[in-house]
């Protein structure tokens, strides 16, 4: 081996790397090349990269950039693989922000929201993103809020759409329903006034979701993270059991859902949601000042406060009383706030002996414990002593003819008999309930219907739509919509009669928005439908999503249901509209807190990209975080990425023009080996979203590189190689830098454009060598380890060893000696 040449050589001047002059020049030259625009190519593979919209609340945050930038980076390393990639982006625009700003600012909603988005397109552009911005989509936009209007007269016609009496939260001081972020406070009052929120009924539109309440469950086409699955399969909540019909003294009856048919002879009381229609009428004269008061506290609680398990459960008898249909027993009927309206039929049959809530209510207001059902292993229950509720997994007692019946035939048993009996049947029951669409806001998508006295309910014919809201309105501190109290928009002519009509002045949750934004991008400024059916055919599905996952059971599912909707209505195509899932963590404030302008915590992202430029920040973002979980941010290791960006700027300038000298083969090989692994290891990180590995593989490819430049390396071609290599691989996470560097070493533009190189397996091999293993002090084995293992791994792969397990018998060691990369040794 020839003797390692140490360089003297006095490198040239190079120019500063700086940013804020690099940047923006190749920002101006892509889009003025349009690089990014995304067209059909059958001749090659397609990708939709797709990121979740922001929403146009003022300036973006340092949150954006990180849920964004990296998203970007995958999206670029696709495309480099040769993929055909479309990395569209828009602004889910509707919503409660707006009017809050045109109240309390005396601003419009519009004006507000578009001056919002165009500062927002301005920072967006500033990331280098590779978006193509001519598929730019704004939700209101009367371009793009014509076809939700379109949507929902699709679903209204094929029976997906409809109306009914819903509870609302209302604030009785400013007379207005308000939205779920305007009820604060444990006490859950109006944000705006203070005064405590109550229940209403109003008339509401609801989108048919149950109906898709199975299918919703079938995960089978997903590549989504298992945590969100199981959010969603919770959330919908399918239970198999029997709906039983109990009938109350006046012959009224009462339906309850129950998992445990066979438990229905242990039902001592049953217990009504305070809402629950039949309340009034059985509560008896004495009792109806302490049931009126129970239920007007209970309905200023969310659902959520209702359910806490930790809760103490309160209750108060109606003094009326139902029939249990099994054993014909009269059983008190009480009204508890744990027992929802929204849930099941809105009534339990509670069976204290076996459930642990309805016991410690049982025990709580003296109500009978009945055993029904004997686990194995114990002989008897008493009611009267029985410390907690049992089990419900054992043979049936108490039960009647059915006394007797083990465990694993008693449910099927149970239905048979009450099918017999007319009393019950086999049901299944979803925790999911329909959509509730219906807003009393302004700033949405209006309902495309109209109440004629005549016609009734008329849908607006489509060559109507869009339906557009008024400009000239006028807001009310109570934040009343201004489309009830419009002097003309309100009253309209009806489609079908001609006859005088109002228009429906509730508008559309923003969440329909954004359940088929990603069908817009495909062609948004397509006026004769929602989008283009060439385009749907060659993008769509949505192959990998990007977002939150505090998404899970809001946009996600809706999406989904969205899609099969449109599918079944012969709109859409295939089972899913998004494959593949992937969902970054969050960054904090520098207090460990949620960044919000109140706690004055807010990340600046055009401060950050002054002080350091995009591709240091878009690099930091990646490299101090794991990316599905986020972390306080810190500008403290962020000069840790941009010494790496300098180092990689004077290490290309200096040696570009290097003559070739006679090299040293062996640090031609590591030199090569350590590209190659490179390659291997950003290929899979990039593949696996695990961005952090990725840029520190970078780093320590940079190393390797001034190793070889110190060992005399420069102008040879594997230098020149693991030069262009570092400059591709960067490309996706520092397009900037990259793209500068690349021009300046003479190569043809784009670096994006490139192929993403390939590692060769024979190279990317690790050194290895042998690693002696003893037990006891004795060499039991002999094993090929990489050269550069750590103790812990040698420790780990010579317990492995299977010659070694036969040595040590089973036992544990107890204490095992490493003398790094030469030898282990086992003491048992």
């Amino acid at each position: 081996m020839k003797e390692q040449k140490k360089s003297k050589k006095e490198w040239p001047k190079i120019d500063r790397y700086d940013p804020a002059e690099i940047e923006p020049r190749w920002q101006e030259r892509w889009a003025n090349d349009g690089l990014y625009n995304a067209d059909i190519d059958p001749s090659r593979p397609k990708h939709y990269a797709l990121t979740m919209l922001p929403y146009p609340s003022g300036d973006l945050h340092i949150g954006h950039w990180y849920a964004m930038t990296p998203s970007d980076a995958r999206a670029r390393y696709m495309h480099m693989r040769g993929y055909n990639v479309m990395f569209p982006m828009g602004f889910d625009a509707f919503g409660l922000p707006a009017e809050n700003a045109a109240i309390q600012r005396n601003i419009h909603p519009k004006e507000w929201t578009y001056a919002n988005i165009a500062r927002m397109r301005k920072q967006l552009k500033s990331m280098g993103a590779m978006i193509d911005w001519r598929r730019e989509a704004i939700s209101a936009d009367p371009s793009y809020y014509r076809w939700t209007q379109w949507f929902f007269l699709k679903l209204f016609t094929n029976g997906l759409a409809y109306r009914k009496r819903s509870a609302v939260d209302w604030c009785p001081h400013c007379n207005t329903t308000l939205a779920r972020e305007q009820v604060v406070g444990e006490g859950r009052v109006c944000e705006r006034c203070g005064t405590p929120v109550i229940k209403k009924d109003l008339e509401q539109w609801f989108f048919r979701i149950t109906k898709y309440a199975d299918e919703l469950l079938d995960f089978s086409h997903l590549d989504w993270p298992e945590h969100i699955k199981l959010l969603q399969k919770n959330w919908i909540g399918r239970s198999e059991g029997a709906r039983v019909k109990f009938n109350t003294e006046d012959g009224d009856a009462i339906e309850v859902f129950t998992t445990r048919p066979d438990t229905l002879w242990g039902a001592t009381f049953m217990v009504l949601a305070p809402e629950h229609p039949l309340v009034q009428k059985l509560t008896i004269p004495e009792k109806t000042e302490a049931v009126r008061s129970y239920v007007e506290q209970a309905v200023r609680q969310t659902d959520i406060q209702r359910e806490t398990v930790d809760k103490e459960k309160t209750g108060i008898f109606t003094g009326g009383y139902a029939i249990n249909p099994v054993n014909g027993e009269r059983i008190p009927v009480w009204i508890a706030d744990y027992v929802l309206m929204t849930y099941g039929t809105g009534g339990i049959m509670a069976v204290p002996a076996h459930d642990q809530r309805d016991f410690e209510f049982a025990r709580k207001y003296d109500i009978e414990i009945r055993p029904v059902i004997l686990p194995e292993g114990i002989d008897s229950l008493d009611g009267a002593t029985m410390p907690e509720a049992v089990i419900a997994n054992g043979i049936m007692i108490n039960s009647g003819p059915l006394s007797g019946t083990p465990g694993d035939q008693s449910f099927d048993r149970t239905i048979a008999y009450l099918e017999e009996r007319g009393s019950g049947e086999r049901a299944v029951n979803y925790r999911l309930r329909d959509w509730l669409i219906s807003r009393q806001r302004y700033w949405g998508a209006p309902i495309p219907i109209i109440y004629c006295p005549k016609c009734g309910i008329v849908p607006i014919p489509e060559d109507q739509l869009p339906v557009l809201l008024p400009d000239d309105v006028k807001w009310r501190p109570t934040g009343e919509s201004p489309l009830k109290l419009h002097p003309t928009w309100r009253n309209t002519t009806c489609p079908r009669c001609g006859g005088k009509a109002e228009r429906e002045t509730d508008t559309m949750d923003t969440f329909v928005c954004s359940s088929w934004y990603h069908l817009r991008y495909l062609d948004p400024l397509d006026d004769q439908r929602p989008f283009d059916q060439k385009e749907y055919d060659y993008w769509m599905p949505v192959d990998t999503y990007t977002g939150g996952a505090e998404h899970a059971t809001m946009h996600l599912i809706y999406s989904r249901f969205f899609h099969k909707a449109a599918r079944d209505l012969g709109i859409a195509k295939g089972p899913e509209p998004m494959m593949q899932l992937r969902n970054q963590g969050q960054i904090l404030g520098p207090d460990g807190q949620r960044m919000s302008k109140s706690r004055g915590n807010v990340i600046d992202p055009d401060e950050q990209l002054r002080k350091y430029g995009a591709d240091s920040v878009r690099a930091y973002l990646m490299f101090g975080y794991r990316w599905r979980e986020g972390g306080p941010w810190s500008t403290k290791n962020i000069h840790g990425v941009i010494r790496w960006l300098h180092r990689v700027w004077a290490i290309v300038l200096e040696t570009a023009n290097a003559d070739s000298t006679d090299s040293d083969p062996e640090q031609v090989r590591k030199l090569l080996r350590k590209l190659h692994e490179t390659i291997r290891q950003e290929t899979h990180d990039l593949e696996h979203f695990e961005f952090n590995t990725v840029i520190s593989g970078l780093m320590e490819l940079t190393n390797e590189i001034y190793a070889a430049r110190d060992a005399g390396l420069c102008g040879d071609p594997a230098f020149n190689e693991a030069i262009e290599g570092l400059l591709l691989l960067m490309a996706p996470i520092t397009p900037h830098i990259a793209e500068e560097l690349w021009s300046r070493l003479g190569k043809p533009y784009s670096i994006h454009v490139q192929p993403w190189p390939v590692f060769n397996p024979e190279m990317a091999k690790k050194e290895e060598i042998t690693l002696i293993v003893q037990v006891n002090g004795k060499v039991r084995d002999r094993i090929l380890v990489p050269a550069d293992i750590d103790d812990e791994e040698a420790k780990r792969q010579a317990l492995a060893s299977v010659t070694v397990q036969r040595f040590m018998a089973g036992k544990e060691p107890r204490k095992i000696i490493v003398v790094p990369k030469r030898l282990v040794n086992i003491v048992i």
